[in-house]
């Protein structure tokens, strides 16, 4: 029984969808809940592998560990893997940034604290969603006037695409991965087997200029 019997049977239908829905959830890594503890002075950063094409929507919030002197206030920059910067504030204790991905590769995000603040102590929650996770789910079913089944089949779909792409990604990955260990091999091969055409013509001369020795001190 597959999703497409959710006319005659909705409520079986739903749960079925609904546990397929979660074993997806489960293979896309679309969630990431960090706690950073902050130095007095220094940088903390949290990166996420990312392909292209894809929504980012993240939450921070500073919480300090010393209550006596109040929240400090940070500084958060987010640069993408060729290092351009995507988000960039100051003076913060709680933020937001949103972005779709341009370029497949790593994606930082950093926090460091203000360097007028005399707080010792303090940590940054930070809720990273990626993808589907990212998608205002509620905006849709109210945009689209959809709910219950319908709404979890919209889920599922999007679901259902996400991890294809991730897996074409992975493929094309693998593939460049393969063909740069292809020509690193091929270009061992040809450096070994320069070395030892080398070796064999600098152990040619050696033996002609022994020769050579011998002969003019008449040993030979």
């Amino acid at each position: 029984m597959g999703c497409g019997a959710a006319i005659l049977r909705p409520t079986a239908a739903l749960l079925l969808c609904s546990v397929w829905f979660v074993f997806l959830l489960l293979l896309l890594p679309s969630v990431t809940a960090v706690w950073l503890s902050l130095p007095a002075a220094g940088t903390k950063c949290v990166s996420e592998e990312i392909q292209p094409n894809i929504v980012v929507l993240a939450d921070y919030a500073v919480i300090s560990e010393d209550h006596a002197h109040g929240i400090p206030t940070i500084s958060v920059k987010v640069t993408s893997p060729y290092g351009n910067t995507l988000y960039h504030t100051e003076n913060v204790t709680v933020g937001q940034f949103a972005f779709t991905t341009t370029e497949a590769g790593n994606y930082l995000a950093c926090f460091w604290k203000d360097s007028g603040d005399k707080v010792v102590g303090a940590s940054v929650s930070l809720d990273w969603k990626i993808g589907i996770a990212a998608k205002d789910w509620d905006s849709v079913a109210r945009k689209e006037k959809i709910e219950g089944v319908e709404l979890e089949l919209r889920k599922l779909e999007a679901a259902t695409q996400a991890i294809h792409e991730n897996l074409l990604y992975l493929k094309a990955r693998e593939a460049e991965m393969r063909e740069v260990s292809e020509r690193t091999n091929a270009r061992v091969a040809w450096f070994s087997i320069m070395s030892l055409g080398v070796c064999i013509v600098v152990s040619a001369l050696q033996l002609w200029h022994l020769k050579q020795f011998f002969q003019k001190k008449k040993l030979i």
